[in-house]
């Protein structure tokens, strides 16, 4: 029997090979000039099917040896919309291949495959996929994140509030068929994964209540537990910390050198390329292969391209960056700027002595904190009106916690002492409650939790329009200038919104200049929010979140899963409305430095970020903390007695010096 080693040295069991050399073994995966369709394409009606049903990387060719006598690390470069996920779909054996013997399994097929175990002649049992891009029901589909907002946060536990346990053993159905009450997790393999991916003091909680990177070590543990031969790899880099990123990678190394599973990759331009990478594929525009091959060859031939551009990679150091980019943040901001409202303005959120429990379990506050020379209990915290707070921490140190509190999803909200508003949740002598609707009409919210319950049959215009709205299925109350604003929000973001987009001639990449160019947004009607691409969900999410002009912006990594330009068109449309945008030269998006001024105070419906509004930002990322952001606070990882410390920023984030490595004590 041929063994290999986990994460820290013990063995798996791997099935015999009666093949010795990489030569005499077939791939598991071969797919020779192959092209693929979601449906049959039709010779009839060729040009509506060129819109409608497009061929998916036209002649394709790619093989995943099963015994390499050198290790290949691949991993998919692409910005959110250039079809990833379509790719991996292609490999699971998905979407039809013309010629059909295109795309073969050869290894699958083998001898070897059947006397071992016949269930991975199935290529979707033997490549398994795992995404991370928001989908519905957190650990997989089967729901189990409840069916609402605040469902997570109950203390009444229900039958599908499955734990982490039953989630690893695939216990997570009411009623399991035959097949799946056969089917039984290896203990030692189980309690290895357990101690590789540190779940170990997760396993009884609620897998609803994991954070997103516990969500992330979870979903790979099951898949892992699977036993595939190849796993699929979505985005693995997406909404997590400094330290869990530092930390995975390592252990994605360590699997892909064993070869089993076989790793495979899907990564946005701002992710970190695993220095362990061997071997590129970079997705062109339209579903097309641009570069393929080795990582140097791939780079070689980007030549036109900076480098950290072509690797995709999110690191060219100031040293190396032209003098010209140094002087202001990628949302316009001079990297000198004070903060734009030094008056001390109105509370809207008040906090004072507020620790969460479960149990014996502290989740947040459980710390001691100086005020005013005195050590106090707990969490204290305000934010003002003209604030502009960014709240960083560790996976699991209760940022969504906060939040919920704060926009009173969280049912300790009415027994802890949080005024919002200036007002508590319970009524109180001389002074009645807030409800819950009074709240959620003064904070404008987008969040990884919003992007997974928000229903997909609304239209992207019903999207926008939702922020007037109590619920999601409710029906907005809008008037004459609500209409306006969504129009005009539309209409600014239609590149990154409608696929079909075409801009005209003097169109910028915001606001057209004249009311001629004015576009309908009839397209708005027609697209639904789920047939939109991931990057176009988190912009349509924001504009709900600010278009309203709500007192209290909430963002909760929302701009995670954009791509580079999306991100940098929507911070500056945060900071500066439609008074400045990203020109277009010679029909290309110019760089952050030729950022324009527009003459648009007539027609100018939003400019921004105003004094009487507050901001709270939530990111893992520095490049996706606004500029805007002044203070900020840095929560501790649960469970461990330190404090939340707090700092302020002299000017945008990006242009202060070790500023990113004080947040997180570097």
């Amino acid at each position: 029997m041929r063994r290999f080693l986990s994460l820290l040295g013990r063995p798996y069991l791997l099935r015999p090979s009666s093949y010795s050399t990489a030569a005499t073994a077939p791939p598991i995966i071969r797919i020779e000039n192959g092209t693929f369709y979601r449906k049959w394409p039709s010779v009839a009606a060729a040009k509506q099917d060129a819109v409608s049903n497009p061929a998916i990387f036209p002649g394709l060719t790619f093989s995943l040896d099963s015994h390499p006598t050198e290790l290949q690390h691949w991993a998919i470069l692409g910005p959110s919309n250039a079809g990833k996920t379509t790719f991996f779909e292609v490999l699971r054996g998905q979407h039809l291949s013309l010629p059909p013997t295109a795309r073969a399994y050869p290894y699958l097929s083998s001898a070897e495959v059947q006397a071992n175990d016949a269930r991975y002649r199935i290529p979707a049992r033997a490549i398994q996929y795992v995404g991370f891009d928001g989908e519905r029901g957190g650990v997989g589909k089967s729901g189990t994140r409840g069916a609402y907002l605040s469902a997570r946060y109950e203390s009444r536990r229900e039958e599908t509030d499955f734990s982490v346990m039953d989630y690893l053993k695939g216990n997570t159905d009411l009623n399991p068929s035959e097949e799946q009450e056969g089917k039984e997790v290896n203990d030692q393999s189980l309690g290895e994964v357990i101690r590789d991916l540190r779940l170990g003091q997760l396993v009884d909680m609620p897998v609803g209540n994991l954070s997103n990177g516990q969500t992330r070590r979870a979903r790979i543990a099951r898949a892992l537990l699977g036993k595939p031969m190849v796993l699929l790899l979505d985005e693995p880099f997406m909404g997590l910390d400094p330290p869990t990123m530092k930390s995975l990678s390592p252990m994605l190394y360590s699997l892909a050198q064993t070869s089993s599973p076989r790793l495979i990759l899907a990564l946005r331009p701002q992710d970190p390329l695993p220095d362990w990478i061997t071997h590129l594929i970079h997705l062109g525009p339209s579903l097309r292969i641009g570069h393929q091959g080795t990582k140097e060859s791939v780079f070689q031939a980007m030549k036109g391209v900076k480098s950290a551009e072509r690797a995709n990679v999110k690191a060219i150091s100031k040293e190396k960056m032209p003098v010209s980019q140094l002087w202001r943040s990628r949302d316009g901001l001079p990297f000198t700027s004070p903060t734009a409202f030094p008056q001390e303005g109105e509370p809207l959120v008040e906090m004072q002595d507020v620790c969460v429990k479960y149990g014996d379990r502290t989740v947040l506050g459980g710390w001691k904190q100086q005020i005013d020379n005195e050590s106090r209990e707990g969490l204290w915290w305000t934010v003002r009106r003209g604030e502009r707070w960014g709240v960083f921490g560790p996976n699991g140190s209760g940022k969504t916690t906060l939040l919920s509190l704060i926009c009173s999803d969280h049912p300790q909200s009415y027994s802890l002492p949080i005024k919002v508003f200036g007002r508590g949740r319970l009524p109180r002598p001389g002074q009645p409650g807030i409800s819950i609707f009074d709240v959620q009409a003064r904070i404008g919210r987008s969040s990884p939790e919003i992007h997974a319950f928000f229903p997909r049959n609304l239209s992207l215009r019903q999207t926008v329009e939702n922020a007037w709205a109590d619920t999601f299925l409710a029906i907005p109350r809008l008037n004459y200038e609500n209409d306006l604003a969504v129009d005009s929000f539309l209409r600014w973001f239609e590149a990154e919104l409608n696929p079909a987009f075409v801009p005209s001639r003097t169109q910028a990449m915001g606001r057209p200049r004249n009311e001629k160019d004015l576009r309908s947004t009839d397209w708005a009607d027609e697209i639904l929010f789920g047939d939109a691409p991931f990057s176009a969900q988190r912009v349509a999410l924001l504009l709900r979140a600010i278009v309203k002009k709500p007192d209290l912006v909430v963002l909760d990594e929302a701009f995670s899963g954009m791509d580079d330009h999306v991100r940098d068109k929507c911070m500056l449309f945060l900071t500066w409305g439609e008074a400045r945008s990203f020109g277009v030269i010679d029909g290309r998006r110019a760089r952050r430095n030729s950022i324009a001024n527009n003459k648009l105070s007539s027609e100018k419906l939003f400019d921004g970020l105003s004094k009487d509004q507050a901001l709270i930002c939530v990111s893992h990322v520095k490049e996706e903390v606004p500029g805007v952001v002044r203070d900020w606070m840095s929560l501790p990882e649960a469970g461990i007695g330190k404090a939340a410390r707090f700092g302020r920023f002299e000017g945008p984030l990006e242009g202060t010096e070790n500023g990113w490595d004080d947040i997180w004590g570097f």
